[in-house]
Order: structure tokens, then C-alpha cells, then sequence
């Protein structure tokens, strides 16, 4: 078979929702100059999950680089901001902390500002750790502004909340007029090729075949063709997220809209909050062996801010993720590939992440072993490292009275995850990544937030007196910022703008 024979051309897509259409509009949009011939075959009569309605910051680096006028996404999928997720009730009943999209205080000497906070809040002479960070600050007053290229204030990014729904309408429509094509029917059969075993096509009800060269799956928890057709084993995760079940409804705005995501600690799982343009997302996530079905649904309805706008819809699903995304000629994206519980908000992100890790990939003349184990190398990292952190959440807990509870704070972990807890609590070492989600920042808003705090920290800290580094750290909070803002060293700082939030 020659090279040319083996070109990738044409491109096939099996889903919409969410995962297919930002496949769609990404390839059509980045690999336009390949030529490529993009299809994406749906069915209106199988539903999605729509529910994946909060977002992380990274969502604004694809907006970006597709070209896509957020104003108009805003319009288009009621759309509103986010600065960060809240957490209620995790580390102890009544705790109530935000993990924010920037970072905390600033530069005070050699040691990193955790150090020097560590150290303070030792001695009795620190603030909250939440009130050295702008966003957290912004979110609780209910305020926003953009920020600016030449802002002065401490870095902080926003990412949104909108109507998964709409979004993915929205992007097939932009899809569809830059060349891809839809085509609407239920797939009866996955033709194979017979020495290879890859994909040849997919044969619709009405007999139609749609050849490709490269199959995308993005047909949600049924995975298809990774999972039915190819065999592809999945690596189920759920002794460590053992939440197997979710409800999920609509309600009505009840007036309460910070830029923020909740997610509520509950008896046996969590509650998300949502807060859109039009009405408000909720849902539970649970686990079926610690409540029972009806119980978990009549808690979610007890807990709404508003009329609710339909009966609560229930998921079901495991955790965990395919041992390959990208096997033979099909690559999946989504929830084909795997599924993590959206605690804080990544589910847009893995989709976001395995297109543009394709993108960097996407093969020439034919698929080469190469590209696919970078590719599952790199869609590894990011599920482990999203898994243990969704899990620190779990282990971090003190709270009482609840079996579900105290089994998640004494089960065993990945040691991957253990040793990111020892290193904190013992000397305040953070993981640190040259990419991905979930950064340092991330990791200091969870251990601190849930009460895990360091029992030592950089010596280096010494340098700086304790008067001296007591006076620092009470300037460097909000509330008395002002009054500080005539002096020269904290001028170059951000307390002159606090007010413009």
C-alpha cells in the first residue's frame, strides 16, 4: 500500500454533544489546511448528558486559539462568570473555603508566600489563608472585573458557567459553516478491516456507510466503538471515588449569584449548585451503597433555591478511565475515554485536553505507534493527576457522624497522592507541573481549606523578623490594603485597585 493511500483524509465523529462538537469545530478550525474531510454522525433520538455546565479557565485558551468571540458565547449559552468553586462542609461541618483561579498573597523573600504564611499563622499572626487571594476576595463580595494586560493587581483568571447544551449547539452551527458535515441516524453496525481490525465505517439505519480514515469516539458512556467494538478494557477507580450515581435538575434563580460553582457536602456525596443566566443547575452525586436512591432524590429537592424546572434525572456510572484512548485507527474523547466526577469541574477540560493533545499528534500519512502512546501518555497524566486530587477532597476530611465519611478519610490511596499529603503537611512542599490542571495554587487551596496545614516550612523564612513579617502579611489582606497603599514597598502591588472590584 503506498503513503498516499494511506493519507488521513477523512475524519468521522460518532456523538455530538459536547465532546463531538468541540472535536468538530477544533479540527475544522486548526487542521483546516490539511484538508480534511470532517463528518459527524448523531442522532437526535439518543440523548447526551448535558450536565457538564462549569468550566475551568483553560476553556478561554480554546476560545482563543479557535477564534471564538466570547461575548458571544456568553449571548448564545446564558453564560456567566466563575473565579473559582466553593467548597462547603468538606473538612468539618460548617467549614466553607473557595479554591481560586489565581494566587495567594505575594512575593515577600527567598521562600515561597505559603512559607511565610505557614510560619505566621504558627505564631497566631495570620489572617485566613482566603484573605490573601483577590479572586476569593471578588467572589465572596460578588463583584468582577476582566483582567487587563497591564493590571497591577495580583494575576487572577475567570472561566464561565453556561447551558452545556446550548454550547454545543452553538459550536455546530460554527462547525457546520466551516465544512463539516452532520449526518442525523442511529449506527446498526462498525464495519472492521480484516487484517488490521481497525475501523472501516459506520452503517447507519438507513444502510448509508460513512467511511473514514480516523473514528473519533464521542458517544458518551456507551464508548461505542473504544469500548464495544474495539474491546479497549476500561480501569475502573472506583475504591478510591466510589460515587457511582448522580441526580440532576433545573431550578430557578433564587437571587443569590456569586461567580462562583458550589459543591456542598452531603451525607453520602455532594451537591453542586450552579447559578446560569436563566435558571440554576443542581445535581448530588452519591454513592448507592451508603444512600439509597429515593433519599439521595429527595435530599437534592429539599436543598433548592427555587421552583424546581423538571424531575430530577438520574446518571449512573463508574470511575475510572480506558487503558488506551487512542487504539488502532479510533480516538476517544469525553466520556468514551473515561469519566471522572465533575467536584471540580474538569469534565470540559479532558474533552479539551485529548483534542488538542490530537491536534499536536494528528497523523500525516498514516498513524504511526508513536503518536498514539504520547498520546495516551500525556491523557494518562492528566486523568492520574485530576484523580488524586479529586480524591485528596475525600481523604481530607474530619467530618463526624457519618459512616461514608470516616471510610473515605481511612481508605487506602494512591501513593502518588500519600506522598503529595506528607510532603505539605511536613514541610509545605507542593507538586508542581510544567503543564496540566491543577497547580500549586490548586493543591494549597484544598489541604488548607480542609485543615492540612504544614508542621514546618522553609527556613529560609528566618530572614525576615516575625514584627516585620506579622506587619507584611496584615497589609497584604483586603481589608488593609488601603491604608497601605502610600507605602513604597507594597505601592507596586495591587491594594490602590482593590476598590475597582
Amino acid at each position: 500500500m503506498t503513503a498516499r493511500a494511506q493519507q488521513i483524509d477523512r475524519v468521522v465523529i460518532v456523538g455530538g454533544g459536547t465532546a463531538g462538537w468541540m472535536t468538530a469545530i477544533a479540527l475544522a478550525r486548526l487542521l483546516g489546511r490539511l484538508g480534511l474531510s470532517i463528518t459527524l454522525v448523531e442522532s437526535t433520538a439518543i440523548g447526551t448528558v448535558g450536565v457538564g455546565e462549569a468550566t475551568l479557565p483553560q476553556i478561554r485558551t480554546f476560545n482563543r486559539l479557535l477564534g471564538l468571540d466570547e461575548r458571544e458565547m456568553m449571548a448564545r449559552t446564558a453564560a456567566t462568570i466563575k473565579l473559582g468553586i466553593e467548597f462547603r462542609d468538606w473538612g468539618r461541618i460548617g467549614d466553607r473555603y473557595i479554591h481560586p483561579f489565581g494566587t495567594y498573597g505575594e512575593e515577600i523573600g527567598q521562600a515561597s508566600f505559603i512559607d511565610y504564611w505557614a510560619r505566621a499563622r504558627a505564631a497566631g499572626k495570620a489572617a485566613p489563608i482566603g484573605d490573601y487571594s483577590l479572586p476569593i476576595v471578588a467572589a465572596w463580595t460578588g463583584r468582577f472585573e476582566p483582567p487587563k494586560p497591564d493590571d497591577v493587581r495580583q494575576p487572577y483568571d475567570f472561566a464561565f458557567q453556561f447551558d452545556a447544551g446550548l454550547y454545543a449547539a452553538w459550536l455546530a452551527e460554527l462547525a457546520q459553516q466551516v465544512g463539516v458535515a452532520r449526518r442525523e441516524g442511529k449506527i446498526t453496525e462498525v464495519r472492521r478491516k480484516g487484517e488490521s481490525g481497525d475501523i472501516d465505517a459506520v452503517v447507519l439505519e438507513s444502510g448509508e456507510a460513512i467511511e473514514g480514515d480516523l473514528f473519533i469516539d464521542c458517544s458518551g458512556f456507551r464508548a461505542l466503538l473504544i469500548g464495544d467494538t474495539l474491546g479497549t478494557a476500561f480501569e475502573d477507580w472506583s475504591h478510591w471515588l466510589p460515587c457511582n450515581r448522580a441526580y440532576a435538575v433545573p431550578c430557578a434563580n433564587g437571587g443569590d449569584h456569586g461567580p462562583y460553582t458550589r459543591a456542598t457536602a452531603r451525607k453520602a456525596g455532594w451537591q453542586w449548585r450552579i447559578p446560569l443566566q436563566h435558571r440554576v443547575g443542581n445535581g448530588l452525586v452519591y454513592c448507592d451503597a451508603w444512600w439509597d436512591d429515593q433519599d439521595a432524590a429527595d435530599c437534592l429537592m429539599a436543598n433548592l433555591e427555587g421552583e424546581a424546572g423538571a424531575e430530577p434525572r438520574q446518571l449512573r456510572f463508574t470511575t475510572g478511565r480506558r487503558r488506551s484512548l487512542w487504539q488502532g485507527n479510533c480516538v476517544a474523547i469525553g466520556l468514551a475515554g473515561g469519566f471522572l466526577e465533575p467536584l471540580e469541574s474538569t469534565s470540559i477540560d479532558l474533552i479539551q485536553s485529548g483534542i488538542l493533545n490530537l491536534v499536536d499528534l494528528f497523523p500525516g500519512a498514516a498513524i504511526e505507534p508513536a503518536a498514539r502512546r504520547e498520546y495516551d501518555r500525556l491523557m494518562d497524566l492528566e486523568f492520574e493527576r485530576i484523580r488524586d486530587f479529586l480524591v485528596l477532597h475525600y481523604v481530607a476530611n474530619q467530618r463526624e457522624g457519618a459512616e461514608f465519611w470516616r471510610a473515605m478519610r481511612t481508605m487506602a490511596i494512591p501513593d502518588s497522592l500519600a506522598e503529595k499529603i506528607e510532603d505539605f503537611r511536613c514541610r509545605a512542599i507542593l507538586p508542581e507541573y510544567a503543564h496540566g490542571l491543577f497547580q500549586q495554587v490548586s493543591w494549597i487551596s484544598v489541604f488548607l481549606g480542609q485543615n492540612v496545614v504544614p508542621e514546618a516550612w522553609d527556613p529560609r523564612t528566618a530572614g525576615l523578623p516575625e514584627a516585620e513579617l506579622a506587619t507584611w502579611l496584615e497589609g497584604d489582606t483586603p481589608a488593609h490594603r488601603p491604608r497601605r497603599c502610600g507605602n513604597a514597598r507594597s505601592s507596586r502591588f495591587h491594594c490602590p485597585i482593590w476598590r475597582c472590584i
